[in-house]
């Protein structure tokens, strides 16, 4: 998983998996562009990582702008883009019923379309370079349905679907495109949310450095021939049920 070097940009780099990512891109030798609506927090990673090897912008990722001006921090800081880990998301609990029109169109502009502005910023400057490769954050929810998170489960099956549309367009640019699909992770997002991991076949919980490592992966030339494809890192969850009795 040779990253050494390569200028990687990633949105809501300031928690969870993404400041995980961020830490072990920037461990590998990556240089980093981290974007987040959390500055504060985010400048933060930026000093513990080094100023050298990373730069830290706001990023809504809702705003074209906020992509524009987070792409041009890439080519003004390292001359380059290489990768783009489109990681920010958010999860609202609501059933189909009690989903307003404006949680609706939060998460689905959060994690939906702010992965494909995400996308549409990258293209012209990873071109110029040569190609990149495009890792969207999925979910288990992606693949399969859940009850009481329509807004998720539509946002995340959107970006499977994506990943797809784009692999297929911008192959011949010599960019790649995959989707990672974790499971439950140790994260805020998931804090309480389960009372054990007994429907996990693994029996646990994963741990954000495994799904870091996986992303590295597929921005690494180790995963030259893979694009369009779906990486599932969720203990087994996706594959059945385990033996409860």
């Amino acid at each position: 998983m040779n990253v050494e070097g390569k200028v990687v940009l990633i949105s809501g780099a300031a928690r969870g998996m993404g400041a995980t990512e961020a830490r072990d891109f920037a461990a590998a030798g990556a240089r980093l562009v981290l974007g987040d609506v959390l500055e504060d927090e985010v400048r933060t990673l930026v000093a513990e990582i080094g100023t050298d090897a990373a730069v830290a912008v706001r990023l809504d990722v809702t705003k074209a702008a906020d992509w524009q001006a987070a792409v041009d921090a890439a080519q003004a800081r390292f001359g380059r883009l290489d990768v783009l880990v489109n990681n920010a998301g958010i999860l609202r609990f609501s059933d189909i019923l009690s989903c307003s029109d404006e949680e609706w169109e939060q998460v689905i502009g959060i994690n939906l379309s702010g992965t494909f502005k995400g996308i549409r910023a990258v293209v012209p400057l990873m071109e110029a370079g040569g190609g990149g490769s495009i890792v969207n954050i999925s979910s288990t929810s992606g693949l399969k349905g859940f009850s009481g998170v329509p807004a998720y489960i539509a946002s995340k099956f959107g970006i499977r679907g994506l990943t797809k549309a784009a692999a297929v367009e911008l192959a011949s640019k010599g960019i790649r495109v995959n989707s990672v699909h974790p499971g439950n992770i140790n994260t805020d997002m998931v804090d309480g949310l389960y009372a054990d991991y007994r429907h996990v076949p693994m029996n646990r919980v994963g741990e954000p450095g495994e799904i870091s490592k996986l992303v590295m992966f597929l921005a690494s030339e180790d995963s030259s021939f893979s694009t369009g494809a779906e990486f599932v890192a969720d203990g087994g969850e996706t594959s059945g049920m385990p033996n409860l009795f």
